[in-house]
């Protein structure tokens, strides 16, 4: 399997492209971003690309693919919901729609969030903005297409999140987020779980195109 991820150093990506590289069934992976992920591995390659809004002339580097694994993001605090919906929904489109085009076999796996609004409607501007962008990606012609709903990430094998108060979070709570875990996996992942869940969706599929941090977890 010949897969793609997008957003390979943030903390989620970082897990996925860690338990991508592991996996023996997954011969090729490509990592797509502003910057290198600093990681080396012989079924790695890196496309560094500074505008993430065009793709014109990378067919070729983005075709074959198996799977997608999308997982950038940034969080909505103090954003104004058209700037959070430009590098939420329309990044996120923008990429889809060219693989859909290159790669029409393909399954794209999203990083939402728990609490995402699939109405539009609701109070929540990054709920709304994270709805809006699930339902586009649903209606594209891809093979298969899933939404990853997780609630609180662990992160785990050192992996450390780019936002310091987040990572202050992680390293303050680790002990407890591991107990939650075994006494609340509803609302607790890791990220060694979300990208063993998205290599299994993408090999086998799932009953349901939204997955909430239960159905991560299973996987």
């Amino acid at each position: 399997m010949n897969v793609m991820i997008f957003g390979a150093t943030g903390m989620v990506g970082q897990g996925v492209l860690r338990e991508c590289l592991h996996d023996t069934q997954v011969t090729q992976v490509l990592t797509v971003g502003r910057n290198a992920t600093g990681t080396r591995h012989a079924k790695l390659r890196e496309l560094v690309h500074a505008n993430l809004f065009d793709y014109a002339g990378f067919d070729h580097a983005l075709s074959g693919f198996d799977a997608c694994f999308f997982c950038l993001g940034v969080s909505s605090a103090r954003m104004a919901e058209r700037d959070y919906a430009r590098l939420t929904y329309d990044l996120t489109l923008t990429a889809a729609e060219a693989l859909a085009r290159l790669n029409p076999q393909m399954t794209f796996v999203y990083v939402s969030g728990a609490g995402t609004d699939s109405t539009e409607q609701g109070r929540s501007m990054w709920a709304r903005v994270k709805g809006k962008t699930e339902n586009a990606l649903l209606k594209l012609p891809f093979k298969a297409a899933f939404m990853f709903r997780p609630g609180v990430i662990q992160p785990l094998h050192g992996i450390r999140s780019k936002t310091r108060l987040y990572q202050a979070f992680y390293s303050f709570l680790g002990p407890v987020l591991t107990l939650a875990r075994a006494i609340a996996p509803k609302y607790v992942t890791t990220t060694e779980q979300v990208g063993r869940a998205m290599i299994a969706v993408a090999r086998q599929g799932y009953p349901k195109p939204i997955l909430e941090a239960p159905d991560i977890n299973s996987l």
